[in-house]
């Protein structure tokens, strides 16, 4: 339900703000931008779901080959400790298990066309136990807001587009990043924990956090000091290996169990056209809505708030630049880019705000693509408190971005 009033706000603030525009400031033209941003907003939609095709009929035949073979399982069985603390939903062995793992396994590398059609996939293992196909979950609900705040270990298009922009060391927000994301994704955790009574004071919770850290701290000491073609070099070859090994490993393990391991790619494959297929209507919904806010100027009057509210207790304001690059994400992925992009040709690569709008950039989620895309592909309808608590992440890992950039660059 909460998806569905913020839904109809983004339309009627939007509308008013057009039509006073048009009345009181004289522009004629308001209507007629939001009408063609909308009209590009609903295509652009359907290009994605479309683009998503290929990706997820191949990925979800190859998951069907596992599954069948017993390998989902597998996964399942070695996760259990943890995700049955975080999903005592979901019953021991059960797939989803292991297809929630390889969706984070994906996020953290930054291998977003192979988490998405894998996170579907455990989307729709996680509806098979749902009683009420038109209400979330609390696993459903769970596993979609650690995908909002999913964590993301090496943010290479953030790297990327850095050195594109002209940045002396395009990797140096690498560190802050990865703390951001990593707060964001315990924020999204405690907040859903709280709202379903979760006790995450457990041994196997407590093991994957210490775990998590002393990644984070190998990964400072190996990687630091290498040059960003470097970093980006290694990270690829890490991808590459571990998505390549899994679908070969899935190939010949399914083989060796004597399956018809090509009818079980195309029996997964004609899951994945449909489930690209309908996503189409849910997507289009929210990115349309997201136009119509944006286009009014209704983004740019929200960060004009808050900006004047923090020049009136005397704080810096240093970091407010790069605010629309925060609250875009939650809304677009590709429009929070371009804002990232905008902020650095305006203020410079290596600029206090150049920087903290490329760690928000790294270190945060499109909730509201996420929950359109996710529960949109299961037909959920009543979304419970996923919202609120995906906005928490975001917000929580917003302010830890602004306050890293500042112990960071400053």
């Amino acid at each position: 339900m909460a998806l569905n009033y913020v839904w109809i706000a983004f339309f009627v603030i939007a509308f008013i703000v057009a039509l006073f525009k048009l009345i009181f400031l004289g522009d004629v033209q308001i209507f007629s931008n939001v009408m063609n941003g909308m009209f590009d907003s609903a295509k652009t939609g359907a290009e994605i779901s479309l683009g998503l095709v290929g990706m997820m009929t191949f990925w979800l035949g190859i998951m069907k080959i596992g599954e069948k073979a017993g390998m989902i399982s597998l996964f399942a069985k070695g996760v259990n400790p943890f995700f049955s603390k975080l999903f005592p939903g979901i019953p021991k062995n059960h797939p989803a298990n292991g297809s929630i793992i390889m969706n984070f396994s994906a996020n953290m590398l930054g291998l977003d066309n192979a988490a998405t059609p894998v996170g579907l996939k455990a989307m729709k293992e996680l509806q098979e136990l749902n009683t009420d196909k038109e209400t979330a979950t609390n696993a459903q609900i769970m596993f979609l807001v650690l995908n909002t705040a999913g964590i993301t270990l090496i943010p290479t298009s953030v790297i990327a587009l850095r050195m594109a922009n002209g940045a002396a060391n395009p990797a140096d927000i690498f560190i802050p990043a990865l703390i951001g994301t990593f707060i964001s994704f315990i924020s999204g955790m405690l907040a859903v924990a709280a709202f379903q009574k979760i006790n995450l004071f457990k041994l196997p919770v407590l093991v994957f956090l210490g775990s998590f850290i002393g990644l984070m701290a190998l990964l400072y000491v190996s990687l630091s000091g290498l040059d960003p073609e470097r970093i980006q070099e290694i990270t690829g070859l890490i991808g590459g290996l571990l998505i390549l090994s899994i679908i070969i490993l899935f190939v010949v393990y399914g083989a060796s169990k004597k399956i018809n391991v090509y009818d079980a790619f195309i029996d997964g494959a004609k899951e994945g056209f449909q489930t690209a297929v309908m996503i189409i209507p849910f997507l289009i919904a929210i990115l349309v809505a997201i136009s119509v806010f944006r286009t009014t100027g209704c983004m740019d009057y929200v960060v004009g708030g808050i900006a004047s509210a923090v020049a009136f207790f005397g704080l810096d304001t240093r970091f407010v630049p790069a605010l629309p690059v925060g609250l875009m994400k939650t809304l677009s992925g590709g429009g929070a880019r371009g804002l990232m992009v905008d902020v650095m040709t305006t203020y410079g690569a290596d600029s206090f705000q150049g920087r903290l709008a490329s760690i928000i950039q790294g270190s945060s989620e499109t909730t509201f693509y996420v929950l359109a895309v996710y529960f949109g592909s299961v037909g959920i309808k009543n979304t419970r408190h996923a919202l609120i608590c995906g906005l928490i992440a975001d917000l929580v890992g917003l302010i830890a971005a602004i306050l890293l950039a500042y112990i960071f660059f400053g």
